[in-house]
Order: structure tokens, then sequence, then C-alpha cells
């Protein structure tokens, strides 16, 4: 799915205050204050003398650091010094936003610097405290082990909020020992370093804690090591990691120690993560996971609150509440992530704006969420400023729930509570995003339809009891296959799964909802994906999708063929904006640029994951256009435009990304044009179409012909490979100067002089007749008008037209000859009166002619041309526009036999309805040549 350029959804959060969510009020708001807070009250009498340590404003790194050192000067012990700063930071962030409006996000960023920072000191400190008595832990090569402590949840994603606890991981790099006077295991060691940490930052004292710390993330949990190395968690992520720990790693982030961070040691782990958060494909099989992790939090929620209605109103774990809003968002970024890193973001806030840039959310829904997300955090510190505990639950007492709603600008007593309606909202909103997405593809709990099939438990499609339900044709189909080993071999879950999709298109032919035909082409489609769950899994999750499917199967032979080759791109029918947008190359280019960069952001923007992109965006694109053609949105012409334009794009993608890989680059940018010659040269491309191409090149470089040279054949190669995505394009560059045996990259000027019939070797009639369609479209546009200037000199050279003539039809017997047609049939391309015909004859007017009517020189198709022919009276009234309308008809002929696999040339009878088609182009061939 093509991204969509949209507003910056995370940008107005620097602004948001209270008056984003405000009814009309007076000036009640302005008179609430921190004050209300039992908590603020408590640091006020305990830390009085302090708070003035606290310089005006919000906190950052720099001033949290020099608190804890001013502290330390006087005399406070570290652990002391971290728990005052930190009562000292939550009473300015309580102040700032409670009196004075500070945006949700200025203050989860405060809060996070605050982790950041506790734990950056309490590392240095536990480290320095043990290599004193155990000497630096060192790996078999005497290197300095490395330790990280990995932020999860809220931290990792720098969210945290004003009463959390933060979720780590410690994770070191190798084994070893230590190499002090009492020797003892790496892994010992840094068991004692996680141990000391969590209770420098987590004991509670008098002056309270930093954070309470929770490492329940950690492999195995609570039962395993405090502290794991790589080769540990590489093992425990193949082996053991499971779906809803995917989610929870999708935010980790290594927090401490900060020289780790700046100087790159600690990207390894990033490494060694993301394959297992991101899979390199359509991940829909995920959603059963977080389903069954959302039903665990959800119940969880639900018995806490029994006996305790005040629980109900929990704005984190209730039914649409923060919770529901992140699982959405993660859900999707894990689906897709894999694929297009640029949706990657530990920031909940930001993936919004990146899912909606990327299609994947309506841009409303997403900004709704995203004001929903505020909203819901900003109660949340409210009810955590009041007592310092980290509860998500409204309070029960009045004034409390009274306070809450002021300090948002809203009223709350006993004939009203504008905070609790808007809440209400807020979370019914988020509700229905949360289940549309989730729980889509869920069969009802009980009665209702399964698999298609009503009553009765759901039945494997191997069952004879479930065949029997299909239509008889239907059912022979499904049989042919449903006994085989690897049908009998695949888990229960997978064969039902797979009779939920054959049930849904069984009963969809019943509804009359899509063909019989077309629910045989899915079972035939769904053969070769029975080993690929992911695709099945997806259409499981999306009915709309399979039924979008069925319509398509139904409409055409070749999209079959397509998905069964490309079977990602039906992800592209979730899209409902699929048939009414067309193809935007700057858009497509700017896209792949975007991922691009997301891939080398990430460290991965590896040749194989390059190729990959370009292929899956070449794919979806192709599908794009094919969904619109075969529901009948755009013509013919349109298709070919957009086929032929997507090549285009495709091509400059290729050459500016393969160019900054190239070990001979010796300048920002490639003086190279690339020249497509044929149906492309001619926007006439079709499906699986190959390209014509010749490459020229004009920089004075003395070593220009071998970079150029070696380049072009890097080109090629990006552009026909077959990768695991698939591949691109039949390249045939047999149109150089000279053919096979020419260079495959000639500089500008030797094409010119070759060309034109300057010097020994000179281009053919034939081509010539190539070149009239031929045009530049892709590399560098100042070398386009070079090209052009060749292109109308050649088309305008005075030549002999009884030679001209005789060579055309000379070439045209020969092509003939080399594409025999049955006797009794009429190919619409090649048989005398099909658009080879067309197109010759036309050549032929514009080498003869060109010179003398400047408005055949343009490159605007035959269609087009042709009109203009008739109209500078170089044919008879009515021949040339009659010739257009039979090209246009033979073309769409064509291109619906292809769409049908079926063969373009026709017999007798069919051929019938193509008469006056053929006899136009006939008497075009009369008129131009005289047989």
């Amino acid at each position: 799915m093509r991204e969509r350029r949209t507003p910056n959804l995370a940008q107005p959060f620097r602004a948001m205050s209270q008056r984003e969510f405000s009814l009309p009020m007076d000036s009640v708001a302005a008179a609430v204050t921190a004050e209300h807070s039992r908590f603020v009250q408590r640091i006020r009498r305990r830390y009085g003398s302090e708070l003035s340590l606290l310089p005006a404003g919000l906190p950052d790194d720099t001033v949290m650091r020099a608190l804890v050192a001013r502290l330390g000067q006087e005399g406070r012990p570290l652990a002391a010094a971290l728990r005052v700063m930190r009562q000292l930071v939550l009473e300015r962030l309580a102040v700032l936003d409670v009196e004075q409006s500070a945006p949700m996000t200025d203050v989860t960023q405060a809060m996070t610097h605050l982790a950041e920072v506790s734990l950056d000191i309490g590392l240095a400190h536990c480290r320095a405290e043990l290599d004193a008595v155990h000497g630096k832990p060192r790996n078999d090569s005497g290197e300095e082990i490395d330790f990280w402590v990995v932020g999860m949840g809220k931290l990792g994603g720098r969210e945290l909020n004003v009463s959390s606890d933060i979720d780590l991981i410690y994770v070191y790099e190798d084994d070893g020992q230590t190499d002090g006077p009492q020797r003892i295991s790496a892994h010992e060691y840094f068991a004692h370093l996680s141990r000391r940490l969590s209770t420098l930052i987590g004991d509670v004292t008098e002056d309270g804690q930093v954070f309470r710390v929770d490492l329940a993330l950690r492999p195995n949990g609570n039962s395993g090591p405090p502290a794991v190395s790589m080769a540990m968690l590489e093992e425990y992520f193949l082996v053991q990691g499971r779906e809803w720990e995917r989610f929870a790693w999708l935010k980790s982030r290594v927090i401490a120690p900060r020289a780790s961070v700046a100087n790159g040691r600690a990207l390894q782990l990033r490494h060694l993560v993301t394959p297992f958060v991101y899979r390199r494909y359509l991940d829909y099989g995920v959603f059963e996971g977080l389903r069954q992790l959302h039903r665990k939090i959800r119940d969880e929620a639900q018995r806490r609150a029994a006996g305790r209605p005040e629980r109900a109103n929990d704005v984190k774990l209730s039914r649409g509440g923060i919770r529901e809003i992140e699982f959405i968002v993660q859900l999707l970024q894990v689906v897709r992530g894999g694929q297009f890193p640029e949706i990657r973001t530990r920031s909940t806030l930001k993936a919004l704006n990146r899912l909606a840039a990327r299609g994947l959310m309506k841009p409303d829904t997403a900004l709704a969420l995203a004001k929903g997300y505020d909203f819901l955090r900003r109660v949340e510190h409210r009810i955590q400023y009041l007592d310092d505990q980290q509860t998500h639950c409204l309070p029960s007492g009045d004034e409390d729930l009274s306070w809450i709603a002021r300090s948002m600008g809203l009223i709350c007593r006993n004939d009203t509570c504008q905070l609790l309606d808007r809440l209400l909202e807020v979370r019914e909103l988020v509700a229905t995003e949360f289940d549309a997405l989730l729980h889509d593809g869920v069969a009802p709990s009980s009665g209702g339809c399964r698999n298609g099939m009503c009553g009765g438990p759901p039945l494997p499609i191997d069952s004879e009891e479930f065949l029997e339900k299909l239509q008889p044709d239907l059912a022979a189909n499904v049989r042919r296959w449903a006994q085989q080993p690897r049908v009998q071999n695949l888990r229960e879950e997978s064969r039902l799964r797979l009779a939920k999709l054959v049930g849904r298109a069984s009963l969809a032919v019943k509804q009359g909802e899509c063909t019989l035909e077309a629910a045989q082409r899915f079972v035939d489609w769904v053969e070769p994906l029975l080993r690929r769950e992911s695709y099945l899994a997806l259409l499981v999750e999306r009915p709309a999708v399979q039924g979008r499917l069925l319509r398509l199967l139904g409409l055409a032979r070749w999209p079959m063929r397509y998905l069964m080759q490309h079977p990602g791109v039906i992800d592209e029918l979730a899209d409902t904006r699929l048939l009414h947008e067309r193809f935007d190359g700057p858009a497509f280019i700017q896209d792949l640029q975007a991922r691009h960069d997301a891939w080398a952001e990430h460290g991965e923007a590896s040749e194989d994951a390059l190729l990959d992109s370009l292929r899956r965006a070449h794919h979806a694109e192709v599908f794009r256009t094919l969904v619109r053609d075969v529901e009948g949105q755009i013509s013919v012409e349109q298709v070919a435009d957009e086929l032929s334009l997507l090549a285009d794009a495709t091509l400059q993608c290729v050459i500016d990304w393969a160019w900054d890989r190239h070990k001979q680059k010796h300048r920002p940018s490639p003086r190279l044009a690339v020249v497509a010659y044929g149906k492309l040269g001619g926007k006439e491309l079709g499906y699986g179409s190959d390209l014509d191409l010749v490459f020229l090149f004009d920089d004075d470089d003395e070593n220009a012909p071998e970079i150029y040279g070696t380049f072009v054949r890097k080109l090629i190669t990006w552009l026909t490979l077959r990768t695991a995505a698939g591949e691109l394009f039949d390249i045939d560059t047999a149109l150089r100067p000279n053919g096979n045996s020419g260079l495959l990259v000639t500089s500008l000027e030797s094409f010119n002089r070759y060309q034109t019939g300057r010097g020994s070797n000179t281009a053919w009639t034939w081509e010539h007749q190539a070149i009239t369609r031929a045009r530049f479209c892709a590399g560098d546009a100042s070398l386009a008008e070079r090209f052009e200037e060749t292109r109308r000199a050649v088309i305008t050279s005075t030549r002999d037209p009884q030679a001209l003539r005789q060579e055309v039809v000379a070439m045209r017997d020969k092509l003939r000859a080399a594409r025999p047609v049955r006797e009794g049939f009429f190919d619409v391309k090649h048989s005398p009166g099909g658009m080879v015909d067309a197109e010759f004859a036309l050549q032929y007017l514009i080498l003869a002619h060109a010179g003398a009517h400047e408005e055949l020189l343009a490159n605007a198709g035959n269609i087009a041309l042709l009109q203009r022919a008739e109209a500078a009276d170089l044919l008879p009234p009515g021949v040339g526009r009659a010739a257009a309308d039979a090209y246009r008809e033979l073309r769409r002929v064509q291109h619906r036999a292809r769409l049908n696999e079926q063969s373009t040339a026709l017999d007798a009878e069919s051929a019938k309805a193509l008469e006056d088609q053929r006899a136009a182009v006939l008497a075009l061939w009369r008129a131009v040549f005289g047989e």
C-alpha cells in the first residue's frame, strides 16, 4: 500500500493544552492550583527549602544532573539525592501541568529524562562499587564487557507517566570473568550489578523511591536470571519468544549507559531485537496473539473491579482506555513493520502519524485517536498527582473528581459531569476502533454461522461433513487437495482457517456476492499458499478483503495468475481508496525514498532489503492498476499510461539507489539517460511487458565509458534479478546502436552520429522507425532535450519516399513471416489489418513527412498521430480517424484477451465483430503503400 502524505499528527501536541478539550467556561479553571494534590502538599512541607534548587521552567536532562550533583555536594548519599531530585521534579511537573497547561508530551518527556538520568548515574555508581571488589568483566579477548539497561513500555517509548514504574531488562554483551582480586564470572558480576541497581532505584527509604522497578518482562519472567547475555537472549527469541513479547520488545530501548548509546556499541542489541519484532512479510498471524493478550488484560481489569465500581473508570485498562490505543498502534506496526520500516517508532503519537501517512489508518481516525490518547494521559496524570500512587482509576471523592475536571477546563458536580461525559465519548471512540481492528475476523462466540456454514462446531477443511456442505463443483476442487499429506500435516488451527475461507467463498456464491467460477478460482489460488499462513491469516482477519478478492477473481483470469506470483498484494484490497485514485509518479518516488531512508535509519539498508522494497512497491502499484482496470474504472489507454509511468518512476528509483552504492561513483548523480523504445516508449505498456531500453551517458571523465558500462550492468541486475519478493522487469537492450554486438551504454555524441548517419557506422531504417516512438524516461533530466534533438533530427531527415516505402514494407513482411497466424484466424496484432499494420503505416508517414509537418514530431501515441496525419492531408478524409478508432478497439480486444488468458488470434466467427476495424486498418495501409 503506497504511503499517503498527511498532516503531521504529532506536531500539534507541542502546543495542545486544556483548551483543546474544554467546553466554554468562566474563569473557574484559572483558579485551579496544584496545591489540591496531597502529594504536592507533602513535598512542599518536607522539601520546602530544596524547591528553590530547581531552576524555573521544564526540567531537562542537564538540570536534573546538576541537581543531583548539588544535592550530593550538600552531603546527601546518591540514593537520597536521586529520590529528592525525583520529588522536586514531580512537584514542578504538577505545577506546570495543572496551573500552566503544559503539553502532555512535555510532562512525559521530563519523566523519561528523570528515569534516564537516574539509571545512568546509578549504573555508573554501582559499577564503580563492584569494580573495586571484583575488577572489570572481560571476555576471552581481554575486552571489557558492556552492560545495558533496556527500557521497555512507556520508558522505551519516552512516554513515562508521572507515577509510573519502569519496566527494565538487563542485558550484557558477552561471557567472561572479572580481572580483579576477587574474580567471578561475568554472569555473576552482572547479576550482582542488576540487583544493586534495582535496589538503588526501587527501594523505599525515608525519601521515598526513585521508581518502582519491574523486571517481569525479562526472558522467562520472574523465574529467569536478573541479567541475560546477548547469546542467551538470541536463543530465547528463537526458541521460546512468544507473540505478546514481540509487542513488548517493540518499544525496547537502551537507556543506560549513555556512553554506549552515543558511541553506537548498543546498536548490536537492536539488530538482535528487530527481526524478532518485525517479520519480513505481512504478519497477520499476530492478531490472535494480541487478541489473547488483550483478553487476559481485560479479564484482569474486570476481576479487580469486581465489587469495586470505582475501578470501572480505569483510564488505562478498561474498555476504550490507553492500552487499547497502544494495542491498535502496535498491532499495525508489527503486522507491516517488517516490510515498511517507515512506520517503526516507539512513540504512540508518532506512530499514529506514520500509520496515517502510510495509508494504514484514515487521517481523521488517527487524529481522533491521538487527541483521545492525549486526553486520557492527562487525566491519568491528574489521578496520579493526587497521592503519587500508580493508579489509573478516577477517584471516588467528589472534591478530587471536581479538581481533576476543573484542571482540564471542565465541570463536574452533582447535576452534571463534563469530565465523565468526555471520558465516555473518548473511550467509546477508542473501543470502536479497537474492536473493528482486532475482532473483524473472529467468529461469534455462540450461534451464528461458522466457516460459512450455519450450525454446529467448526469443521476442518478435510472433513467430509464440511465438503458436503459446499457446492458440488467447489467441493470437487477442494477435495482434490484436501486429502493430500501437505494438508493432512497442517495444524488443526490451519485446517480450520482454510475451512473458514472456503466456507466464506461458498456462502458468497449462495448469496449472489460472487460467481461459482470466482469461488473456484479462489480455491485454485489458495492451494499453492497452504503453507504460507500469513496470507491466509490476512484473509481470515479481513473478511471484507476476501469479499473484494472474490469479486476481482470473478471479473478476469489474469488477476489470479498475478496473485499467485505476488500474494502479498492482496493487502492492497484493504484500502478503500483503491478504486478512486490514480498512479502518482513523484509521490511513488518520494514514498520509496522515505522507505529507503527508514531502512538506513534502522541500519538495515542492505541491497537485498532495497531490491525487495522496489519489487513489493512495484507489484502493489501494478495490482492497484489491475483492480481499477478489471473493475472498469479506467480505460485501456489509462492502464497503459499508469503502467508506463510506474516503469519510469521505478527506473528512476533504481538509478538513484544503485548509483549511491556504485563503487566507481565519481559524482553526486550520474550523467545518464535511459531512453525507452517500443511499448514503454509509446506509453503503451501492458501487464508483464518487457522494457526496450537504450542507455546513454554524457560525461567528460576519462573513465566514463568504463564507469557507466559497469553501472548499467548493475542497473540491469537490479531490474531483472529474481529475489524473495519476485522480479521487476525483463530488459531488452537490442535496440542500442549495433544491437547486441554494440556497447551496452553509449555516449550521447556517439549515439547522435550513429542515428544521423555521420561516419561509416549508421543506423538502419528499421531503427529510425523505432526511434519515432522513443523517449527519455529516467535519469539526468538535463539530458532529455539532448536526446530529443537527436530524435527530431532523425525523424526530419530528407528521405527518398519510394525507397523508404520499400524498406518499411520489406520489414513488415519480414516481421509477418516471423509471426505466422493460423489460416482462418485473425490475430488482432499481427494479421493483415491488425495493429502492426497501423503502426508501420504511421511510422512511414512520420519519417516521410515530419520534416514538413511539425505536428508529427511529438511522441503523442499512435491514435493521436493518425488523427494528426489526416488533419495534415497526408491521408484521405476519414481514413486516419477510422484507423485511429480501429486501433483503439483492437488494443481493447487484445487487452481483454490477455486479462482472461485467451489467445489474441480469433477464429472466423469471433473475428466478425472486428470486420469494420480490420477494414479501416487495411484502408490505411492501401492509402499509404498503395497495396
